[in-house]
């Protein structure tokens, strides 16, 4: 018999414990889902945090534009893979898989997104994103240029730069609390 695997090297409050609207929050995923996924859990440490995270990414990731559901998870993937966070390239790998409808796209992506079958606009996007990831002091006006060459607006590269700095902030803090993904992301959206 193993031993169950901490999700967290921090506390994580029994779900009984927690304030009513993160309670609330965390079971309407689960009930969607079928299970919670462990960011739920491990950020419900601080529910100030907690609530401030999920309104910005709510914010990010919800929201109508050009960017696509599919392609907003493709930033959280290449950039996470960059920034080594297991959690959310498993995770949001897993939810890629399944707005993309291709059970192969996020290995190609967070391997090397350069060699994935995405578009040449999807890999501009992206090139952009490890940019401002990796280097954004960098950041010119021929990135905007090449960005809108490909068909996005000053809008939409403000929203690939948000995606990846939030998402900066979410890999550093799985890759601190040691957040374990959930055995059910592995498996999602794979045929």
């Amino acid at each position: 018999m193993t031993q169950a695997l901490a999700i967290s090297r921090f506390p994580v409050p029994d779900l009984a414990d927690m304030p009513e609207d993160i309670r609330s929050r965390i079971l309407a995923v689960q009930e969607k889902s079928g299970f919670i996924p462990n960011v739920f859990l491990v950020l419900a440490h601080r529910p100030d945090e907690f609530r401030a995270f999920f309104a910005y990414h709510d914010a990010l990731m919800d929201k109508p534009g050009n960017l696509t559901k599919a392609e907003r998870e493709m930033i959280v993937v290449a950039t996470s893979n960059l920034n080594q966070c297991q959690y959310c390239v498993i995770a949001h790998g897993a939810i890629l898989r399944i707005r993309a409808k291709d059970p192969l796209i996020a290995d190609q992506v967070a391997v090397n997104y350069r060699k994935a079958d995405i578009t040449d606009r999807q890999k501009a996007m992206l090139d952009f994103a490890v940019r401002v990831s990796t280097e954004a002091y960098k950041v010119s006006e021929s990135d905007f240029a090449t960005l809108k060459s490909h068909g996005f607006t000053e809008e939409d590269v403000w929203d690939i730069a948000a995606i990846t700095a939030f998402f900066g902030l979410s890999n550093r803090l799985a890759n601190v609390t040691s957040m374990r993904p959930n055995a059910e992301f592995y498996s999602m959206g794979r045929g």
